[in-house]
This record gives C-alpha cells, structure tokens and sequence, in this order.
C-alpha cells in the first residue's frame, strides 16, 4: 500500500466521521432530502471541476445501469436515509450502525459475486446484527424515535453497501473521478424534488446551516468520495471497508465535542459488538491463510477465504 493511498485513507475516514456530527447539527433546520439534495449539488458542482481537462471514458448500456443503482443507492438514498435517521439519533449511534457497511458488502460480494461466504464472515456477521439489536435496545430506552432513526440507519446501510457493490465493478475501466461525479450528479438529480422546500429551509435558517450544507458538499462528498474512489481503485473493497470501522469511535469524540452527546452504555456496548463481529469477519482459516496474508495489494480478497476481487 504506497504513501498516497494511506493518505486518501485517513483523509476519507475524518471526512466521513465529520460529516455525521455536521448533519446532526444542521438537522433540525433541513429535512432529510432537503440536506441531502443541498449537499449534492455543492458536490456535483466542486466535482466537475475536477473533470475539467481529463478524458471522458463513454460507458456502455451494462455500466449505465450499475452507475444509474450505484447514484440513487449511495448519493440519494444514502444521503436522505442518514439524514432522517440523525433526526432522532445522536451522531456516534448513527455511525456506529451504519458502520455493519462493511459486512454487508462482505457478505453482498459472497452471495451475487460468487465470492463465498466463509465461516469467519458468517459468525462475524451474527455477532455485528447482535451488536445491532442491543444498539437498538439501549436507544429504544428513549423512546419510539430512536427505534425509528435505527430502521433508518440500517437502510441507509444498505444503500451503502449497494452503492459499493456497483462501484468497484465501475472502476474496472471508467476513472474514479468520472464515477464519483456521475453519481453524485444523480444522486442530486433525484432529490430534485425537495429544490422548494430546500430554499423556503434555508431562508429561514441561520447562516451556520448554509455554512454546514457547504461543508458537506465540499469536503465529506467532493473531496471523501475522490480519495474513497482512488483508494477503491487501488485495493479491494472489502479491505478497504474495513478501514472506515474506525469511524464511529472519531464520530463519538467529535459528537461529545460539539454537543455533549454521547451514545447510551448499551448502544456504546453494542457498537463494539459490531466491530468484534467485523474484525471476526476478517478471519480465515489456518488452510485459506498464505505469506501474502495483510498486504493490501490489487490481489487481496474481497473478503476473507474470498477467491475473488470485488465494490463501495
């Protein structure tokens, strides 16, 4: 793994954990699609200008279509779905169940890629769902909302992983930043709806709202979902994924940070559940293992005892 890719890592990781302590704070000035269509369109916009001067690869009909799922998926349902689901939840409990990602892309790579589902991968599944079922049950203390913003937050996870699955598959001829800008720019083209409310929200929110939206769609879209895109292209997604489990434990500093909120002990003990379910996805058996084992390279599984490459 060269210096480069390290670095789009660590970049993609802040990003994405600041974005989630961003939208709970200009959450309750913007709905879920408002904030959603807001944020792509700075994107869309900041992202064009990265395609200035670089050669445009013509998709075909096959990749039109995962492009056209991978923009509704992981811009416009994603966003929206995040969005609705930090209405009720705090920031660190948000992520840290949107957080399963990387299992979910695992475990969508086994099943519709053919890449198998290894014994590790499934246990480290049923501990993360368990680890998502007591997130549920200390937020659930607090009332019907919060049962409501963790349905939201696992579909967003969802949409993710959808999103995932179609990228990688992309990447394989079409540059990343070409990509990331067409779905981004779908992404936006669905949320359209919400153009009316969005101006009639900002008009009567404060400035730091405005400034929040800009935020969003500069740094954790624009510029996380580059780095995500050239780091994608340089290893395999299921690796990649895992990196961004560290998220939840930056997102839980920098929500305490800014409003003093912190996830319940459960839901704390839950998100930790989901890591170890995660980590012991990553698992392989002593026969699958070989000195190549850690090194992320283009070769490395998807996932573990994988045979294959994969997406997010």
């Amino acid at each position: 793994m060269t210096p480069w890719v390290v670095v789009a890592i660590v970049v993609t990781v802040i990003a994405w954990a600041s974005a989630f302590v961003v939208i709970r704070g200009v959450g309750s000035h913007l709905g879920g699609g408002e904030l959603a269509l807001g944020r792509l369109l700075v994107g869309t916009v900041l992202l064009s200008l990265l395609l200035i001067g670089r050669p445009w690869i013509r998709p075909t009909g096959r990749e039109w279509l995962l492009i056209v799922v991978y923009g509704v998926a992981w811009f416009g349902a994603y966003n929206v779905t995040l969005n609705i689901a930090e209405h009720t939840l705090d920031a660190g409990t948000t992520s840290m169940i949107v957080n399963i990602g990387p299992i979910l892309i695992a475990l969508g790579a086994g099943i519709f890629l053919g890449e198998g589902i290894p014994k590790w991968l499934a246990i480290g599944a049923g501990i993360a769902f368990g680890g998502v079922v007591l997130i549920g049950v200390g937020s659930g203390m607090a009332g019907l909302g919060n049962g409501i913003g963790i349905l939201w937050a696992l579909i967003a996870a969802v949409a993710y992983t959808i999103g995932v699955l179609c990228q990688k598959r992309l990447m394989r001829r079409i540059p990343s930043t070409q990509v990331t800008w067409l779905g981004c720019a779908l992404g936006a083209l669905v949320c359209l709806p919400f153009a009316g409310s969005l101006v009639v929200q900002l008009q009567a929110a404060p400035v730091s709202v405005l400034l929040g939206v800009l935020y969003l769609g500069a740094v954790p879209t624009s510029l996380a979902f580059t780095t995500w895109g050239y780091a994608l292209s340089k290893l395999p997604a299921g690796q990649l994924g895992v990196t961004t489990y560290v998220v939840p434990a930056i997102v839980v500093v920098l929500g305490f940070a800014a409003f003093g909120e912190i996830p319940t002990v459960l839901a704390i003990v839950g998100g930790v559940i989901c890591l170890i379910g995660v980590a012991v996805s990553r698992r392989r058996s002593q026969r699958d293992r070989d000195p190549s084992d850690g090194l992320l390279t283009p070769e490395t599984p998807l996932v573990p005892a994988a045979p294959q490459n994969l997406s997010q």
